[in-house]
């Protein structure tokens, strides 16, 4: 399977220009050939707009991932909607779980090439630390897995990189891709880089660390967009310009890593 992973400019508070600007990046990834693309977190409003999120937020069915689950459907291609601003309470008006009545989530949705939604991950980790998404934005309840193209596939965010414990429970249930929608600041570039390639060797797992590029008043993405192999190989990488990142991802790769160097089932 091959994947694109779209170093987006994120442009704070401007939802429309970010989402043309996705929208017309994701269509030259799948003339690229790509099967899976994947945006950053916050993509459309820019994670650093905290007085934005509530304009921006929308139901999961709404008008916004609409467009995009149509975009996949025209272009024949997977879409991971890196994370949006969900409004909790007109997405349980439109049928859809949530883990609360009302409030925001930071919400990733995956589209498959007929525009189906098949996954929905909702950020586990809110980010404190000189942030304001733990006083705006509801946590997530649930770790969904899917099988697509012959992957199975889970998803974190950002922060959530932190955690290993929540990558071990993908991978009980047989993930070999984790994709991870970030909008990583510096200076922590160092620990950006050093958790993705932890995750995919503890793992032995592909891991596609996916970030966003732009400043926004006082805070700058560092990008640095990155596919590790499951032995926490880097097969692509990108500098902190927009770009797209691509790497195939193989899952008979992952099995025989696994059956060569046989960690996981060494664990006590």
């Amino acid at each position: 399977m091959r994947v694109a992973c779209v170093q987006l400019g994120v442009e704070g508070g401007a939802v429309e220009r970010n989402v043309e600007s996705a929208v017309e990046r994701v269509r030259a990834a799948a003339d690229d050939g790509a099967d899976l693309v994947v945006l950053p977190e916050l993509f459309d409003v820019g994670y650093f707009a905290f007085e934005a999120y509530a304009r921006a937020a929308e139901s999961l069915a709404g008008e916004r991932l609409s467009r995009l689950a149509a975009v996949a459907s025209d272009a024949d291609v997977n879409l991971l909607a890196g994370t949006v601003v969900e409004d909790l309470a007109a997405s349980a008006a439109d049928g859809l779980d949530v883990p609360a009545d009302d409030g925001l989530a930071n919400a990733a949705v995956l589209f498959d090439r007929k525009g189906e939604r098949r996954l929905v991950y909702r950020k586990h980790h809110l980010f404190g630390y000189g942030s304001e998404e733990t006083d705006r934005m509801v946590p997530g309840e649930e770790v969904p897995v899917i099988d697509l193209e012959g992957v199975r596939i889970g998803v974190t965010t950002c922060y959530d990189l932190r955690f290993p414990e929540q990558f071990r429970e993908m991978v009980a249930a047989g993930v070999g891709c984790v994709l991870v929608p970030s909008a990583w600041p510096y200076p922590r570039v160092e620990h950006w880089r050093t958790l993705g390639r932890a995750r995919a060797i503890e793992n032995l797992a592909y891991v596609a660390t996916v970030n966003g590029s732009g400043a926004f008043d006082g805070d700058a993405l560092c990008g640095r967009t990155t596919v590790y192999d499951p032995w926490g190989t880097t097969l692509a990488s990108a500098d902190e310009e927009p770009t797209t990142v691509t790497a195939e991802v193989d899952p008979e790769r992952v099995a025989a890593v696994r059956e060569e160097f046989p960690a996981l089932r060494d664990r006590r």
